[in-house]
């Protein structure tokens, strides 16, 4: 780029790549005291030694929020996906609340044959990506495309809306408004596909809205009873097939039934008395632990709810839960106010110390034909350092058992 003066906001794993394509890269990040030598010639320095009057372009990481000072004082901020709006190849951006991880990674399996690569929000950052190949999936947060506003997807596929990270977006309005921002910048050229709910949304795309699965399955003449996939999983592969079938007029049922799912997102296992326990951590939000107990509503579950939520109003959830068949063990920073919802919607609950406490608890009531679930609607960063270690910590524990 022309610009001399290239200012970027954090130096985590979405940034720092950056520096191999911008020379002299300067990096303002909060967590550095001092400053210091990164990668590639780089540069990193407190946040509070940026001054706007000596740079001419602002590149951020999407996680930093609006309210932080360096986006405040900021006169030229992209997004990174604006940094790379010139690469000349069809751009597929996939969003949601939930499920747009492993839309993107069963997409990437159906189209890898085209020559693809995934990145994004998970795995490869743009920056890092080949930009000669032919196609882009990027699984794209609500965050990136707050700052984004010249990069624009050919293809735009986005999940079901459900509260989530209200407290960065300031309401859900926000976060329906960025999640929906893409339409407005789209061409006639290119396709959007979105829930019926969003279709009045201006835009000069072309628009295809679904229902629900089975409207979705029938708009792209895909047999649903042929794929593996159940409940969520069934939305998320026939997306990632609607884009095969609009890109290259083709229904995969072979290549997508092998595609295997991450650890982490409905996991099963049994305990040594082959009781069934399910690792659901990456349901950090009110819906996706929602589509989990629906999964397994024929059982009696022991559900383990709790951690960061984010601000979220949880009250939908447990005006849901109201009626099923289950016993809430609450962990995590929220547990408290989990557990007053369930005194408000008389539903029977256990506080417990920790995620270790909880399983301990179910241990001693869950029968051969009930389910213990950890489906925790809330983020992990109030006592681990990742969703992941949440969950390896429950299989290790239920391993022990």
């Amino acid at each position: 780029m022309k610009h001399k003066r290239i200012s970027i906001f954090g130096y985590g794993n979405t940034t720092k790549p950056l520096s191999k394509h911008i020379k002299n890269a300067v990096f303002y990040d909060d967590s550095c005291t001092e400053p210091y030598g990164g990668e590639n010639g780089s540069f990193v320095r407190p946040s509070n030694e940026f001054d706007p009057e000596f740079s001419d372009l602002e590149i951020t990481s999407p996680g930093i929020p609006p309210s932080n000072p360096l986006i405040q004082k900021a006169k030229h901020l992209i997004s990174e996906y604006d940094f790379f709006k010139d690469v000349q190849n069809f751009k597929i951006w996939i969003s949601g609340t939930n499920g747009k991880t492993t839309t993107t990674q069963m997409m990437q399996h159906l189209l890898k044959d085209k020559g693809s690569l995934a990145g994004g929000n998970i795995g490869t950052p743009l920056a890092e990506l080949d930009q000669s190949a032919p196609i882009w999936i990027l699984e794209t947060s609500s965050f990136t495309m707050h700052y984004t506003n010249e990069a624009t997807p050919n293809l735009y596929i986005l999940l079901p809306l459900s509260p989530d990270h209200l407290s960065w977006h300031g309401s859900m309005e926000g976060y329906i408004e960025d999640k929906l921002k893409p339409l407005s910048m789209m061409r006639s050229v290119d396709t959007a596909i979105i829930p019926e709910e969003y279709k009045n949304t201006p835009t000069r795309a072309k628009l295809i809205t679904y229902k629900d699965k089975d409207d979705l399955a029938t708009h792209f003449e895909i047999d649903s009873s042929k794929v593996k996939f159940e409940g969520a999983f069934l939305l998320d592969a026939l997306l990632a097939m609607a884009a095969d079938k609009l890109l290259n007029d083709r229904i995969a049922y072979k290549a997508i039934n092998s595609f295997a799912l991450e650890p982490h997102r409905q996991e099963e296992l049994r305990d040594s008395k082959d009781r069934l326990w399910v690792n659901d951590t990456k349901a950090t939000n009110l819906d996706a632990t929602i589509a989990a107990v629906k999964r397994y509503e024929e059982y009696f579950i022991h559900l383990i709810l709790g951690g960061d939520d984010k601000g979220v109003d949880l009250e939908e959830l447990f005006v849901f839960l109201e009626d099923k068949k289950l016993h809430i063990y609450t962990i995590g920073s929220n547990k408290t106010k989990l557990l007053q919802l369930a005194q408000k919607h008389s539903i029977n609950a256990t506080r417990c110390r920790d995620l270790k406490d909880a399983i301990t608890n179910i241990d001693v009531h869950l029968k051969k034909n009930e389910v213990a679930l950890l489906s925790p609607a809330a983020a992990s960063l109030d006592e681990f350092s990742s969703y992941a270690q949440r969950g390896d910590l429950f299989k290790e524990r239920v391993k022990a058992l």
